[in-house]
């Protein structure tokens, strides 16, 4: 069959099997979604208000952040530069995931975008360097991660007292492990090792001596930077048969 423009074709048996795959990490995503309703309830902002932040923004950290900086007289230039500090790696996430969405058709693909987290981007590069396309993880898990944060928000709204303190039980660590796996899991690439260690350095580095929340936005910039200017092209998908 000729290739069309947008040759991508979503499947939608795997997409829900995408959905399925990500629901023991989106239990954590609860939890965690429990603690912001909790703090932006306590901040003063309305139930309503902090489910509708959660529905339309849906970005943690950054969530976190602004709740933070919250006040009777909110500053917005520093909120909105510390949000897109945050946010930066998103740039480079996004990027690398171009090959796939160039296939796919543009209302699509910044729709896709939206539901895009550390979690579903960690694996879809993953499978990516595999050379598998695999952007239903990018829907399916994206719809379980969003979809467990909006429901964590309203738990801690109206029940946030039973869970104040996430951390307590360990629960910020599971994101960072899961992601350890994606880099060390599949084909071990020397190279790709090297990228993953020295963002990780340089995250570090940015958390000991430059400002709050810096350390994202280095972390990102140094594996994406030894991506780009070192890693391997990679060849066109040749074993990623077009659908017919």
């Amino acid at each position: 069959m000729k290739n069309t423009p947008y040759s991508y074709q979503f499947q939608p048996a795997k997409v829900r099997s995408e959905l399925i795959r990500m629901f023991p990490i989106s239990l954590f995503v609860v939890a965690f979604g429990a603690a912001f309703g909790l703090a932006a309830v306590q901040k003063g902002l309305a139930p309503l208000e902090s489910l509708l932040m959660s529905t339309l923004v849906f970005a943690g950290a950054s969530q976190f952040a602004a709740i933070d900086m919250w006040g009777a007289e909110v500053s917005v230039i520093p909120v909105m530069v510390v949000v897109f500090a945050i946010n930066s790696r998103h740039l480079l996430m996004g990027a690398s995931l171009y090959p796939m969405l160039k296939d796919v058709s543009p209302a699509k693909r910044y729709g896709l975008i939206l539901l895009l987290t550390d979690a579903n981007w960690a694996i879809s590069a993953q499978e990516y360097q595999s050379g598998r396309r695999n952007l239903e993880v990018i829907l399916g898990g994206g719809l379980a991660l969003w979809l467990a944060w909006i429901v964590g928000t309203w738990l801690g709204v109206y029940f946030g007292g039973l869970l104040q303190n996430p951390k307590s039980l360990g629960m910020d660590m599971v994101l960072g492990c899961f992601l350890l796996a994606m880099a060390l899991g599949g084909k071990k690439n020397p190279r790709v090792l090297v990228a993953w260690s020295l963002a990780a350095v340089a995250s570090l580095a940015a958390w000991k001596w430059l400002p709050a929340n810096t350390h994202v936005v280095a972390g990102a910039l140094a594996g994406g930077l030894v991506g780009f200017f070192w890693l391997e092209k990679k060849p066109a998908d040749k074993d990623v048969e077009e659908p017919a």
